[in-house]
């Protein structure tokens, strides 16, 4: 296969294998994930091992998404009570027992077809694993791993490995034989699909390429050293240099440098401080919250500017004036004068909207600064993604697999290295068990027939599951077993989950026979027969499906009116999700089914899910507007009353949100009174807006509002808050766009 981006993006829409999307540096694995959203149409979300990575990757801290605690975990579920040694590891039954998941994560987790992992020459197998148990035990699959979703890795185990301390080291090597993440139990039985990217971006000089590939591959020639080594000054020639940042192997040396070389500077020294916002934990800081700087000192921009073009990731500059708040320097090379713009960051988090079951990501903290960091110095390990026109390297006192490697990579070109120290082959080292691992699944040949493979084994699986409703069954009957169903029956008539229950089997038989129908089909390659039966079968199962969920949805409106149901309204809402899932599985196997039969690797779905949005939406209005006419009048001020004599506050949150509001408090002020983020109140009066209970001028000017207006008018009709949240490139928070598409929509 020539274009490994294309393959990767196939494999993903038309497989159900776990992907290793892998390359060197510069090759576009970043670029990649960042068009995603655009490549395909499965529901995702991305994770990454730190702070920084899942920032820079668009995502959310594996740990965070998980809740998962910083221990260790070890994938043995027989081992005794005592056995966490102070409690530094756990295992799935502590994990379970002690730091179980919360509702809201789960159905995220139930939500989603695909799981991007980046970054994963960070991650350690022993993490992996303890997702792989999280997937299993929100999704109820402990048959398949990651609970039977698709995992798409994304990184370079040629740069820098996994952090594993001493403590840990002796007890993970009785689970593991190295540390990487391909070594994790999940994937002992499931073989990763290897996609390496073999364009490189970064450099074009194909001797530098070439010097860089035998680094990588631990097969350096004298030659590449000497070449190398011809780019080696003394000290004194290297205090000469301007414009120039020195890449150093430990912590210690960066920092010392970049204060040795600010103290300096004599210039007067301004401090400049981040503008923090809601949920923002200083793991995440992209850069420091008080900058420190002076006229004359050397920065380095840490972020792309997609505007102006004016600056990339690692670009280099110097101040050269600053007045008050504004700061202008002065680039690199070209000594163009540029005057300095805040950047933001967003921390966010994956939710389910409660209305239409869609997975959205909602912004719960923010980070304003200059994108810039003092530059004289920094380590190798933190260098990784940036890029240098030039560059002192000092690895003499290399000590981990890749960081020669890693160093010389963010280069654009032999023209731009400068060494502090002359490179030995001692400190050049790879580490043979990933060359070993490369050498057994690099095998590119071979994509073309493990695609057509992988895609046989998708479609039966598609079809196996689509229509498969024992899953949705035991889910209701675990509810019925944990809660009972007497205090929750709607009046004369059976209780609601057993008439699901009672409909859903009543289908079985006939259902077991539609599904051996396909099998015939599909073994006979009759594909014409196959996709026109799955066509009257979805059409079938999908009226069967959604008058099911229109009983669920009544049942749900009802028992939120009841008191003391927390626990089994939120059974409810997760029953409610899985069926939701199922309705979109059932509407897309006959499109997706085609589509692989035909060989097509493109897929539109955006038509479809308006449309059950649309039809989910009316099904809520026309029951929500008949469970206020079941609800007596003079129930309700009994209600009330009962409330106000116990002192109790049975509000949802949004009627709270909103009573602040008519009250005359600002949205700011609403958050600092609820001790809620700016962002949770702004998605409370977005709904309130929606449901015509908020006049939007309340809480955002008529400028802002129109200003939003005119940006969605120039979108597609189907687009969504994150399409217009891309289009003001951040502008605005989610809660806001919202509302003003809710004001439009109603207007």
């Amino acid at each position: 296969m020539e274009d490994f981006l294309s393959a990767a993006a196939q494999f993903i829409n038309t497989t159900s294998s776990h992907i290793f999307l892998t390359g060197k540096a510069g090759t576009g694995k970043t670029t990649f994930l960042k068009n995603l959203p655009k490549l395909t149409h499965k529901s995702f979300i991305v994770v990454a091992p730190t702070g920084i990575a899942a920032l820079n990757a668009g995502g959310v801290t594996i740990h965070s998404q998980f809740l998962l605690p910083p221990l260790t975990f070890l994938p043995d579920r027989n081992l005794s009570d005592d056995f966490s040694e102070g409690g530094k590891f756990i295992n799935q039954n502590t994990l379970a027992r002690k730091h179980p998941l919360n509702s809201a994560r789960k159905q995220v987790l139930r939500s989603i077809d695909l799981l991007v992992i980046d970054e994963v020459s960070m991650l350690r197998a022993d993490l992996l694993d303890a997702i792989d148990y999280r997937m299993r035990a929100a999704r109820g699959n402990f048959k398949e791993s990651f609970g039977g979703v698709q995992v798409l890795f994304i990184g370079d185990l040629y740069q820098l490995p996994p952090v594993v301390r001493n403590e840990e080291r002796e007890m993970l090597s009785r689970y593991y034989h190295s540390f990487w993440f391909y070594e994790a139990k999940a994937l002992q039985d499931n073989q990763l699909v290897y996609i390496e990217l073999d364009k490189i971006f970064r450099q074009t000089d194909n001797g530098f390429i070439s010097i860089l590939n035998n680094l990588r591959n631990n097969v350096t020639t004298a030659e590449d050293i000497d070449v190398l080594n011809q780019h080696y000054k003394t000290s004194d020639e290297i205090s000469s240099l301007s414009e120039v940042i020195t890449l150093t192997t430990h912590n210690n040396k960066a920092d010392e440098i970049n204060q040795r070389e600010l103290f300096a500077v004599k210039s007067t020294a301004h401090f400049f401080d981040a503008h923090l916002e809601g949920e923002f934990p200083e793991s995440m800081y992209p850069v420091l919250p008080t900058i420190e700087l002076k006229e004359g000192a050397q920065i380095m921009f840490v972020r792309n500017d997609n505007e102006s073009k004016m600056y990339f990731n690692g670009k280099l500059a110097t101040v050269k004036e600053i007045k008050g708040d504004d700061v202008w320097v002065e680039m690199a090379e070209s000594h163009v004068r540029y005057k300095l713009k805040r950047e933001r960051w967003e921390n966010k988090k994956y939710m389910v909207q409660e209305d239409s079951k869609e997975l959205e990501e909602d912004v719960i903290g923010g980070f304003e600064q200059f994108p810039i960091k003092l530059a004289w110095a920094i380590t190798v390990h933190k260098s990784q993604g940036l890029t240098f026109d030039k560059a002192i390297i000092d690895v003499g006192q290399a000590f981990a697999d890749g960081q020669v490697y890693v160093a010389l990579s963010r280069l654009r070109s032999l023209e731009g290295l400068v060494l502090r120290t002359r490179i030995n082959t001692s400190v050049i080292s790879t580490d043979q068990q990933v060359v070993a691992f490369v050498k057994s699944n690099h095998r590119p040949n071979q994509l073309k027939d493990v695609m057509k493979s992988r895609q046989q084994q998708f479609i039966r699986q598609l079809l196996d599951k689509t229509f498969d409703f024992t899953t949705l069954i035991k889910d209701i009957r675990y509810i019925q077993k944990e809660q009972g169903e007497e205090g929750f029956s709607e009046k004369s008539m059976k209780p609601v989950l057993t008439q699901i229950i009672e409909a859903l089997e009543a289908e079985q038989i006939n259902t077991e026979r539609f599904r051996r129908q396909l099998t015939e089909l599909l073994n006979a390659n009759n594909q014409s027969g196959l996709v026109e039966r799955i066509r009257k079968g979805s059409d079938y199962y999908k009226n069967h499906l959604w008058q099911n969920s229109k009983l669920l949805l009544h049942h749900l409106e009802v028992t939120r009116q009841q008191k003391r149901v927390k626990i089994y309204l939120t059974q409810l809402t997760d029953l409610d999700q899985s069926l939701s899932k199922k309705l979109e599985e059932v509407d897309k196997a006959v499109f997706l089914t085609e589509a692989i039969l035909k060989g097509e690797d493109k897929f539109e779905f955006s038509a479809l899910n308006k449309e059950r949005s649309i039809q989910r939406n009316a099904i809520l209005s026309e029951i929500r507007k008949e469970v206020e006419k079941e609800i007596p009048t003079s129930g309700k001020k009994k209600v009330r009353k009962e409330r106000k004599s116990k002192k109790e506050d049975k509000r949802t949150t949004y009627d709270i949100t909103l009573e602040f509001l008519n009250n005359g408090l600002t949205v700011e002020q609403i958050a600092k009174e609820r001790d809620l983020v700016v962002s949770t109140i702004e998605t409370h009066l977005a709904k309130a807006v929606a449901e015509g209970r908020a006049d939007i001028f309340k809480f955002m000017p008529e400028e802002t509002v129109m200003e939003i207006i005119n940006v969605h008018r120039q979108l597609p009709e189907d687009s969504t808050s994150k399409d217009l949240f891309d289009a003001m490139k951040g502008k605005f928070g989610y809660g806001q766009l919202r509302a003003v598409m809710a004001y439009a929509k109603n207007k």
